[in-house]
C-alpha cells in the first residue's frame, strides 16, 4: 500500500513538473511574455477603435431608421435594413476576408486598421438594432416635451431621448462589446499578430500549443471581467443619478 502511494505521489509530482515546465517555456525563454503583451496591445487597440466605430455607425443607423418614416426618406431605411441584414446574415470571418481583399489591397495596408474597420462595421449592425430598440422604448411624450421646450428634432433626440435610451440598453450594449472583444481573436486570418496569433506562434516554437492558448484564454477572461466591472460601475452611477 505504501509503495502504491509513493508511485502515485511520484507520478503526480512528475506531472506537476511537466506542467510547470510547459508554462515556463511558453512565457520565459526568449522573453516570450513580450509577445503576449504585444498581442494584447493589438487586441485592445482593435477592440477600442472597433467599439468607437461600431457605436458611431449604430447611432447613425438607429436614428435614421427611427426618424426616416415619411415616404421621401424611405430609401434611407431600405439602405439601413440592407446593411443590417447583410452583416447579420454573413459570417464575420468572411466579412473580414472580403474587406481585406476587396477594399484594402495595397501592400502597405495597416492590418490593424483593417481589423478595426471590419469589426466596427460588423458591430455597428448589432449596436444599431440595440439602440433602435432603446429609442423606441422611450415614451413618445418625451419627444413632444423636448419640442415644446424649443428644441428641434435632432437636439431632442441627442439631449433627451438617447441619454434615456442608453440607460435601458446598457446591459445589451455591454454584451455586444464583450462579444466584440472575443471576436477579435479571428483577426489573425489577415496577418494581424493579435493575442491569439501570438499564442499560436509561441505554440509552434515550443511544440506544445495548450499552455499558450490557456494563457491567452486567461488574458481574454481578464479583459471581459474588467469591462463587465466598468459597465457595472457605470450602471450604478446612472441609477444613482436617476434617484437624485
Amino acid at each position: 500500500m505504501g509503495r502504491w502511494i509513493q508511485d502515485v505521489f511520484t507520478s503526480f509530482a512528475g506531472w506537476v513538473q511537466d506542467v510547470y515546465q510547459s508554462y515556463y517555456d511558453a512565457l520565459i525563454p526568449d522573453k516570450r511574455y513580450l509577445a503576449y503583451l504585444e498581442g494584447l496591445k493589438i487586441t485592445l487597440l482593435i477592440s477600442f477603435f472597433a467599439i468607437l466605430l461600431g457605436t458611431a455607425i449604430g447611432i447613425i443607423v438607429a436614428v435614421v431608421k427611427v426618424t426616416s418614416t415619411n415616404y421621401k426618406k424611405k430609401w434611407l431605411i431600405n439602405i439601413c435594413n440592407a446593411y443590417i441584414n447583410v452583416i447579420r446574415g454573413t459570417p464575420l470571418m468572411v466579412q473580414l476576408l472580403i474587406i481585406y481583399n476587396l477594399i484594402f489591397r495595397a501592400r502597405d495596408t495597416n492590418e490593424l486598421v483593417v481589423g478595426a474597420v471590419c469589426f466596427g462595421i460588423n458591430s455597428g449592425a448589432y449596436v444599431a438594432e440595440i439602440i433602435r430598440a432603446g429609442i423606441e422604448s422611450i415614451d413618445k411624450g418625451q419627444m413632444e416635451a423636448g419640442r415644446s421646450l424649443g428644441l428641434n428634432y435632432m437636439q431632442t433626440m441627442l439631449r433627451i431621448i438617447l441619454p434615456q435610451a442608453v440607460r435601458n440598453i446598457l446591459p445589451a450594449l455591454g454584451n455586444e462589446f464583450i462579444t466584440l472583444i472575443k471576436e477579435t481573436s479571428i483577426a489573425g486570418v489577415i496577418a494581424v499578430t493579435d493575442l491569439t496569433k501570438a499564442a499560436q506562434y509561441i505554440g509552434s516554437r515550443t511544440w506544445v500549443i495548450l499552455p499558450p492558448l490557456m494563457i491567452t484564454a486567461v488574458c481574454y477572461l481578464v479583459m471581459v471581467l474588467g469591462l463587465s466591472k466598468l459597465l457595472s460601475i457605470f450602471e450604478r452611477r446612472l441609477a444613482k443619478g436617476d434617484r437624485h
